[in-house]
């Protein structure tokens, strides 16, 4: 896509898109229904007693929808038993099986389960060749594609079950990023491949998603992907998330900006705050954005959905001569993005009042830099602000954690190891590392990491530099020298003042 000044809608206030229905068991996703929140059980799958338990926590906590790994066959089964004992205990909430390389125990949870999640990356192709591909090429494997899809459609379509395609910024595919790199751009075509092919075979129980550990590619992937969809006709709800946020303060931040800045601007049906905790710890997270944004305004039906081109980043004269102050306590948002929208304009922030909810303010400011028209934010709380600006990627103070949230597959405790990196390194400004649970996603997730800490199995540990293998197999308990011995070697280590 050709880099163009976006266009925002001229009358204001912005509204949330109005996507299609997706029913969920009871839930319904997208159209006039309320922004839902859900979750992902870090048990092991094979556990029905831990996972069960983990649901009612999750739905007690005020989670509406759980997603379940089912890695092989014999996990995907047992979501029957665990379907069944949640009804026993009078807990019908709905259950999603998230999958990844096999299509078969997509096939058995889609008969057990209300929704299956599937990633386009690494569910059916699996050419890794690094050849470039003709057109034919590219068109006879969409078509193996499609054929390998078709018996999970199928079954989805006589399940009454549900879709999430998936995309992770992290696992595109070779063929996708061999086409189009590894941009947002990617990411939303690897997606539509699969809409396009659910569509023609007359299956339209879809939930779309792009995710990404950095909230830029996240928010530009997500923009593209409704632009996308808009030129097609196609109005399929949308699930946010910023995947491996990490925990504490900054993964609440990095969730508030990301999924909040897409909020802002209307795009959003359904949502999941990824932290490393307990699950249970990311609903409240969840919660704060829905209340930020759950009082805006629907499109009507039939109305055009005014998107910004995704890549409207503008070389900003530093001029004080073009630079417009905005008060954000005095300027209403949507009079704010238009002015930042604007070819010309370059803005300023500020907060001269307190703001009510800290996931607004995220949200709001990281929409704003999202236009490129920024070029400083002065907010109340400046630890706030710093954190703020480090999320978007605008100004980095300290070093950066990208870390998976752990689920099923996850053999070691993936929290604990968190801490113990973080504590060790968290001095490091600049460098960025990535604490992941499995070699799954892992090694694709951390692929802009300088460093990741990626477990193998239990009590292991692969090492990682610049997304590729240094160590494998390390033993838990020498993993983290290793990893300071790495950097030291690199010249990258500071010594804490």
């Amino acid at each position: 896509m050709e880099e163009t000044i976006p266009q925002w809608r001229v009358n204001n206030p912005i509204k949330r898109r109005l996507s299609s229905e997706v029913r969920v068991g009871d839930i319904v996703i997208g159209g006039h229904n309320p922004i839902r929140v859900q979750s992902m059980t870090n048990t092991d799958t094979m556990d029905t007693d831990a996972t069960v338990a983990q649901c009612i926590r999750l739905a007690e906590a005020g989670c509406e929808m759980v997603r379940i790994t089912a890695s092989n066959v014999q996990a995907a089964e047992n979501l029957y038993n665990i379907k069944n004992a949640l009804a026993q205990r009078n807990y019908n909430i709905p259950l999603i099986a998230d999958i990844h390389f096999n299509p078969k125990a997509a096939e058995v949870a889609a008969g057990i389960v209300e929704k299956v999640r599937i990633n386009p990356g690494n569910y059916t192709d699996r050419n890794t060749s690094a050849k470039d591909y003709s057109d034919r090429q590219y068109r006879e494997e969409l078509e193996r594609i499609a054929e390998r899809l078709q018996p999970l459609v199928e079954i989805c379509k006589a399940n009454h079950t549900a879709m999430r395609i998936g995309t992770n910024h992290g696992s595109l595919s070779k063929r996708i990023m061999n086409r189009y790199g590894d941009t947002p751009y990617a990411m939303a075509v690897s997606a539509m491949e699969f809409v396009n092919i659910c569509h023609q075979m007359g299956y339209d129980d879809l939930v779309l998603s792009m995710k990404s550990s950095n909230v830029k590619v996240m928010n530009f992937a997500t923009r593209t992907l409704v632009a996308l969809m808009q030129q097609s006709n196609l109005n399929y709800p949308i699930h946010l998330g910023v995947t491996e946020a990490g925990n504490g303060a900054d993964g609440r931040i990095k969730s508030m900006s990301g999924i909040g800045s897409l909020l802002a601007i209307g795009i959003g049906d359904t949502i999941r705050v990824s932290l490393t905790e307990k699950p249970e710890n990311e609903i409240p997270v969840a919660r704060q954005i829905v209340a930020a944004y759950k009082d805006m305004p629907f499109e009507s039906s039939g109305e055009e959905y005014a998107l910004a081109n995704v890549f409207c980043r503008k070389d900003i004269a530093k001029s004080e001569e073009n630079i417009e102050t905005l008060d954000l306590a005095q300027t209403k948002f949507d009079d704010c993005l238009q002015i930042a929208s604007k070819k010309d304009n370059v803005v300023r922030l500020v907060q001269t009042k307190e703001c009510e909810s800290k996931a607004l303010l995220a949200g709001n400011v990281s929409a704003l830099v999202m236009e490129g028209g920024v070029c400083s934010v002065s907010l109340i709380d400046k630890e706030f602000e710093a954190d703020l600006m480090q999320a978007v990627g605008e100004k980095i103070y300290k070093a950066e954690f990208i870390a998976c949230p752990s689920c099923g597959r996850t053999k070691y405790d993936i929290q604990t190891a968190l801490e113990k990196v973080k504590q060790r390194c968290k001095h490091l400004k600049g460098l960025k590392i990535a604490v992941m649970g499995c070699i799954v996603n892992g090694p694709g997730e951390m692929s802009d990491a300088d460093y990741g800490y990626i477990g193998s199995r239990e009590n292991r540990v692969h090492l990682y530099r610049n997304g590729k293998l240094v160590y494998s197999n390390v033993e838990d308990k020498d993993a983290l020298d290793l990893l300071v011995s790495m950097i030291k070697e690199d010249g990258k280590w500071q010594d804490e003042n």
